[in-house]
């Protein structure tokens, strides 16, 4: 299992690979609150066979006011290592959305703690159930790991960041909210936040990466979807959006057409809409 891994692979590449000594399975499902519901009930109920869960808010930070923040290198090693992930395991990644609301964002995470072995499976867990393909229920518990993370602090913008790029326009910067949100029409998921963008930000609705069964859109589409949105793929992005946690499919779907120069506002509208001293903009730039 040493031969590089590409950003995503297939329902039938894991299948062939299923329960290969040194693969690991990884349930990454997460849900935008006011969803009603629990994904760490529905991995009880079903889940790829082998995998691990990993609940998103428990593996951020558990100190920062802010959702999904990256948490401290040493504290996201002990973790994994406690699931039973080790630094030599190849990790596939799922979640349970059908549009990568969270695993892009579990599969950025290790990549930016320097875990390059890792890849989201496409589709997702739709994907899998529709082949009709072996399913589990309980709990998975491994051993203890042994697992280490170094921080590539090059993966992440912070606030100070996006402020100078609204000057400096070095970076674009791609907010993956829904148009409503986007344009502030919509009420923001979580209270106290103001509706709207961060001024010259693209909207790009995570939603639009994926075809009807879950899988990213081919190569030529999703360049053409991106150039669309108006993202020039020789520039620099910042993926963003109301966590940090959709935000990182961009950067997966990006990464799956050769783009690497991305990272991730991790504060994402969280910070920014709470602030009275952050601009906001409401409508679509033209």
């Amino acid at each position: 299992m040493n031969d590089p891994l590409p950003p995503v692979v297939s329902t039938d590449w894991l299948a062939a690979r299923l329960g290969t000594s040194g693969l690991r399975v990884v349930d990454a499902s997460w849900y935008l609150p006011g969803t009603a519901r629990d994904a760490a009930a529905e991995y009880r109920e079903g889940h790829i066979p082998g995998a691990v869960f990993v609940d998103l808010d428990v593996a951020s930070d558990q100190l920062s006011p802010l959702p999904h923040m990256l948490p401290p290198a040493t504290e996201f090693a002990a973790h994994m290592a406690r699931l039973g992930l080790n630094d030599s395991d190849t990790l596939v990644i799922y979640d349970a959305s059908g549009v990568n609301l969270s695993a892009g964002r579990v599969w950025w995470t290790f990549r930016t703690f320097g875990h390059e072995q890792v890849a989201v499976l496409d589709g997702g867990f739709g994907k899998w159930r529709a082949e009709q393909r072996p399913i589990e229920r309980g709990t998975v518990t491994l051993p203890p790991g042994n697992f280490t993370a170094r921080l590539d602090a090059r993966a992440v913008r912070d606030l100070a960041a996006v402020r100078a790029n609204i000057v400096n326009r070095s970076e674009q910067l791609v907010d993956m909210r829904s148009r409503g949100r986007f344009d502030g029409t919509e009420q923001e998921p979580r209270a106290g936040l103001r509706s709207g963008h961060v001024p010259g930000s693209i909207n790009l609705p995570y939603t639009e990466l994926v075809g009807p069964d879950g899988t990213l859109l081919p190569a030529e589409a999703l360049r053409r979807r991106l150039a669309e949105a108006g993202v020039d793929l020789r520039r620099p992005v910042i993926a963003t959006c109301g966590s940090g946690t959709s935000a990182c499919a961009l950067v997966l779907a990006l990464h799956s057409i050769g783009h690497t120069e991305s990272a991730v506002y991790d504060g994402a509208w969280s910070e920014w809409g709470a602030r009275a001293d952050t601009p906001v903009e409401t409508h679509t730039p033209r």
